[in-house]
């Protein structure tokens, strides 16, 4: 079963996603991935490198994430472009990956852009993650993000409503580790169920 998992920045998709591995479910991580795409020395760097110039390569002859990350949350085409290069890389790596997990696994696809890039009809079931706005942002101040450049991802990101719209299941995050694991273990018996 191909699961798609989503959720709007700091909505706490990552912790499901855990919860879920706990479970025995694949986990495939698309953020990891794009990580794993630009990282030096391969087409995808090169190509990031060549779009955006060599003020983007930190000291450490890595992508600095952060540069890149004020350039295109701040510029639509940039943000486009970069996802342009990013996107059919780490598309091509997770269709690797889903296909090498085990037969009648629970295969689940964490993917932030879900939504953004019409990828729900790729899955099975999708899985939306949420929380509210207040809740997000103080997860995303405690990861070290201004309001401000909080915001902006948010705002960069589809609706809680346009998520909605492509969800089977959506998992309310408002609440402590606990409430979510007992949330996540009711998800886990509907996955089985089906």
């Amino acid at each position: 079963m191909r699961v798609g998992l989503t959720g709007g920045l700091g909505a706490g998709k990552s912790t499901v996603a855990a919860l879920l591995a706990e479970h025995g479910a694949v986990i495939i991580d698309a953020d990891a991935l794009a990580r794993e795409v630009v990282r030096a020395g391969t087409p995808g760097f090169a190509a990031v490198v060549e779009r955006f110039g060599p003020g983007v390569v930190g000291p450490d002859g890595e992508l600095d994430r952060a540069r890149l990350a004020e350039i295109v949350f701040s510029d639509e085409a940039a943000r486009d472009d970069l996802n342009g290069i990013v996107h059919p890389l780490v598309g091509r790596r997770s269709a690797q990956l889903m296909a090498g997990a085990p037969p009648g696994a629970i295969v689940v696809y964490d993917v932030p852009l879900l939504a953004e890039n019409d990828l729900a009809g790729g899955f099975d079931v999708v899985v939306v993650v949420e929380a509210d706005l207040a809740t997000r942002l103080r997860r995303l101040a405690e990861r070290g993000l201004t309001e401000a450049q909080a915001r902006a991802r948010i705002d960069a990101q589809a609706s809680d409503e346009q998520r909605r719209a492509v969800a089977h299941e959506v998992v309310r995050n408002d609440g402590d580790r606990e409430q979510l694991a007992a949330r996540v273990n009711q998800l886990w018996t509907r996955l089985l169920a089906r």
